[in-house]
């Protein structure tokens, strides 16, 4: 691992560079589902006593609709993506500096060795947030979250080597935050809190400082807590509907995902596998299973730390329920200190009677290459897939219902496809623009049914997916509704079946099922 330390430092940010520039298909794709739905809940937020973001429902908290609302206000729909593209770069810089307080710690005291090991974990994590397998495209929590964890982690860790309380509170105050993101991004957390008990506990810092900086992390903690707090009681939002939203549905929806089970999701799960191997990360993973013992034996509090670290977001990935790629983004931050740790003892030679010619830094090294090659591998297929056409049938559709509808019109899309709702350009009537809080909080679609049997129901009803796909919901009403009142307008590149109220004058659509999708320049 030569080279001089300028060169080495420059390859820390040429990395954050990549990771930056690998975001450019966000540039040549529409809005993914969820970005759309968080814009159309950013877009018509009236916060209501018992509904945080009044007449849509999302079970996210508030920070990510604020960010997601302070972009669109700033860029328009799509700059929430040039967010993400900085986050990534902010993950790299992050890791590489959380790499040198690793190998510091594991007593790596040449400076340009610090700087190479920082470097490698740089090209490391930027080969994994950059590859075109999980999602190259769309930009939401996950993405929003990762370099936050990743900067706690670095502080967490720094916290402790500089027993600095400062440090801990900037520590605490990212890790919750990003929970603020996604709920499950736990992550910078456990890592912070083993390293701190961790260090108390082998008397590497005094109980009096360890005590000191839990508090300060603790009050980090509290900041963001207090501010989304702070906010509902000023806005009238109840607390116990904050909380559901943003916590006690999870738990609710998880049962429903259990009772509901479909070919989808399982087809998912065997995706979602396949991406954790192709993308290099079980290679990182099993690795580190392997040298745990001996990373345990050369200290045990960071090795215990990353390893817990991992367990637990590779678990919440397992426990989602729905399985979706960008899921794969949580480990990064944990898979990125595995790798930190790695280096660094494969670098010292921590067992040279048993590896005496360094066999672990050669394999450390092998597995960065690897997923190089692979994030180099994905991003090829992605452009030419793209290069060759590919057509965005959810926005076709929706754009062909707004050239063929008149103001005023609502469109209800059955199934959670907010992608078709945004690009129709129309409102809903029914407050659920995804399919898990509609089976959850309306399991025998009574709300449903009253929106289509009420006095002004949508214009517009679209199948995104069969009515009977989950048959435990009460859709023989919805059946007996979207036929008594509704005409079949048509099929739309035979994948969406179109709706429209019964009316004297004809209804046509024509949706464009050809021309492929090059870009978000004028959308």
């Amino acid at each position: 691992m030569g080279g001089s330390p300028a060169r080495w430092g420059r390859v820390v940010w040429l990395a954050a560079a990549a990771a930056f520039v690998a975001r450019f298909p966000s540039l040549l794709w529409p809005l993914r589902p969820d970005e759309a739905g968080f814009l159309l809940v950013a877009r018509s937020w009236r916060p209501e006593p018992d509904s945080p973001y009044g007449h849509y429902w999302v079970d996210r908290p508030p920070p990510i609709i604020w960010l997601v609302r302070a972009a669109d206000a700033i860029g328009g729909p799509y700059a929430h993506r040039l967010v993400g593209a900085l986050g990534c770069a902010l993950l790299v810089v992050a890791a590489a500096a959380a790499a040198r307080e690793v190998a510091r710690r594991a007593g790596v005291v040449d400076p340009a060795a610090v700087r190479r090991l920082a470097g490698w974990v740089a090209v490391g994590t930027a080969a994994l947030v950059a590859n075109a397998q999980i999602d190259p495209v769309g930009a939401k929590g996950e993405l929003f979250g990762i370099p936050l964890v990743m900067a706690s982690c670095w502080l967490s860790l720094r916290a402790a080597r500089r027993a600095s309380a400062a440090d801990a509170f900037l520590a605490g105050l990212l890790g919750v935050l990003a929970l603020g993101m996604k709920q499950s991004i736990v992550g910078g957390l456990v890592l912070g809190g083993v390293v701190l008990v961790g260090s108390v506990v082998a008397r590497q810092l005094p109980w009096r400082v360890g005590v000191r900086c839990a508090a300060a992390a603790v009050a980090g903690g509290a900041v963001p807590v207090l501010a989304v707090v702070a906010w509902a009681l000023a806005a009238g939002v109840r607390l116990p509907a904050l909380w559901y939203a943003a916590v006690s549905f999870r738990s609710d929806a998880s049962r429903v995902l259990a009772a509901q089970s479909t070919v989808g999701e399982n087809n998912r799960i065997s995706v979602l596998l396949l991406i954790f191997l192709g993308t290099g990360m079980v290679l990182v993973l099993a690795w580190f299973v392997l040298r745990l013992p001996a990373l345990v034996r050369h200290d045990a509090v960071p090795a215990v730390g990353v390893a817990a670290m991992l367990l637990v977001d590779v678990v919440a990935v397992a426990l989602s329920g729905s399985y979706w790629t960008p899921y794969l983004f949580v480990p990064i931050p944990s898979l990125a200190l595995a790798l930190a740790l790695l280096l660094a003892h494969g670098h010292l030679g921590v067992v040279p009677h048993r590896d005496p010619h360094r066999v672990s830094d050669r394999v450390s090294l092998a597995t960065v290459g690897l997923l190089v090659a692979s994030s180099v591998v994905a991003m090829a297929w992605w452009t030419v897939t793209w290069t060759a056409g590919r057509v965005p049938v959810e926005v076709r559709t929706g754009e062909a219902i707004a050239a063929a509808g008149r103001p005023g019109d609502r469109v209800l899309v059955y199934g959670g496809r907010a992608d078709i709702q945004w690009s129709s350009r129309a409102s809903s009537p029914y407050p659920h623009l995804w399919s898990l809080p509609m089976r959850t909080l309306d399991p025998g679609l009574e709300d449903l049914e009253s929106v289509l049997t009420g006095t002004n129901p949508p214009t517009w009803f679209v199948e995104a997916v069969f009515l009977t796909t989950w048959t435990e919901l009460g859709t023989r009403p919805i059946e007996r509704n979207v036929i008594r009142k509704y005409e079949f307008v048509g099929t739309a590149c035979e994948r969406y079946r179109v709706y429209h109220l019964n009316t004297v004058a004809p209804v046509d659509i024509d949706v464009d099922c050809t021309t492929p999708f090059r870009g978000i320049w004028g959308d």
